[in-house]
Parts: C-alpha cells; sequence; structure tokens
C-alpha cells in the first residue's frame, strides 16, 4: 500500500511541476544542407527569435518571428575535397547571403539580407531575426542566394589562383518549398 501511495504521489508531483514549467526550448530547424565547390559546407537553418545587436541594424526580439540562419564552413566530410590549409569546419567569412520568403498561400514577399551573427553554439554564422510575411501558420518558400565575397573584399594569391581561380565560387540559389514554420515561430530560447 506504502508503495502504491508513493508511486500516485509522484506521479501527481511530476504532473504539477509539468505544468508549472517553461516549455523546452525548440532546436533551429534544418531547412536544407548543400556542398558548393571548393568544398564550402552550407546549412540553412530557422530558430527561435532571438535578441540581437546592435539593436539599429536587427529587428527586436519581440518584432520577430523567428531567426534565419546560414552555417558556413569547410566541409567536414573527408569524402568531399577542400582546399589544402583549408580547416575542415573552419568558418568561411565575407560571403553574401539574400532570402526571398514567399508565403505560398497569399504570395506575399520579403527579402532579406544576412550579416555575420556570432553566438554560443554555433559561433560565427550568418542570419537575421526576420517577421513573415504572413500567419506562421502559413506555408512557405524560402530561396536563399549565395554570393562570392566582393572583389575588394578578398585577395587571391598565385597559388590560389591557379588551383581554384576567381571568384571563391558562382552566385547560387537554393529553394526550399512547402515549409511549415509554426512550430519555430512560436518557440522561444
Amino acid at each position: 500500500m506504502k508503495t502504491r501511495l508513493l508511486g500516485t504521489s509522484l506521479l501527481l508531483l511530476l504532473f504539477a511541476v509539468s505544468l508549472t514549467t517553461t516549455p523546452t526550448r525548440a532546436q533551429e530547424r534544418v531547412l536544407g544542407e548543400e556542398i558548393i565547390d571548393p568544398g564550402i559546407q552550407l546549412t540553412f537553418e530557422a530558430a527561435p527569435q532571438d535578441d540581437v545587436t546592435p539593436y539599429d541594424q536587427n529587428l527586436s526580439e519581440e518584432a520577430t518571428d523567428l531567426h534565419l540562419e546560414v552555417l558556413v564552413g569547410w566541409a567536414e566530410d573527408s569524402d568531399v575535397n577542400v582546399p589544402e590549409g583549408a580547416p575542415r569546419g573552419g568558418f568561411v567569412g565575407y560571403l553574401q547571403f539574400f532570402a526571398t520568403v514567399t508565403n505560398e498561400d497569399t504570395g506575399q514577399k520579403m527579402k532579406v539580407d544576412f550579416i555575420p551573427h556570432l553566438t554560443l553554439g554555433d559561433a560565427m554564422h550568418y542570419a537575421r531575426n526576420i517577421s513573415l510575411p504572413g500567419d506562421p501558420d502559413d506555408s512557405y518558400t524560402v530561396r536563399f542566394d549565395v554570393r562570392p565575397p566582393a572583389e575588394t573584399e578578398v585577395a587571391f594569391h598565385e597559388s590560389w589562383r591557379e588551383a581554384y581561380g576567381t571568384p571563391l565560387f558562382e552566385a547560387q540559389a537554393f529553394t526550399y518549398e512547402g515549409l511549415d514554420l509554426a512550430d519555430v515561430a512560436a518557440a522561444t530560447r
């Protein structure tokens, strides 16, 4: 009888605690992963809104639905060739990212440019807080445009030019359709 009473009491306690605690923090959702030559890995993510400074250059957390991110590094997979001296997993700087977010239900669009961000966990990445063009429950398409550094931002040594040429890579676009972002938009950090 004591064991049954103790078990029932423990269940009631766990139930009461579950009602008073905050929801589990949502993890970032990977929208897609790509590899572009010369061995650069791109991971496109949607994450819960966040408090990002400087405030005059970033949408406030209160006005944000979600945080779009691009994690960029030299490919970690040993089956992917990376340039000599490139540290696998190391951040690739000076890239340019833009996103077009389209509400598939209404056709409404919004465009955003990404800037470098620094956070614990992801370290250096490119990102922006955004407000979705419509209800978070709608279906979305996100097109990410990826451009190499501008000609005046990175200098190329002869050894690199002979092996890979310039620019670092050709501009590319990656599109992900039918995205349900409601759970990310509802999540907190």
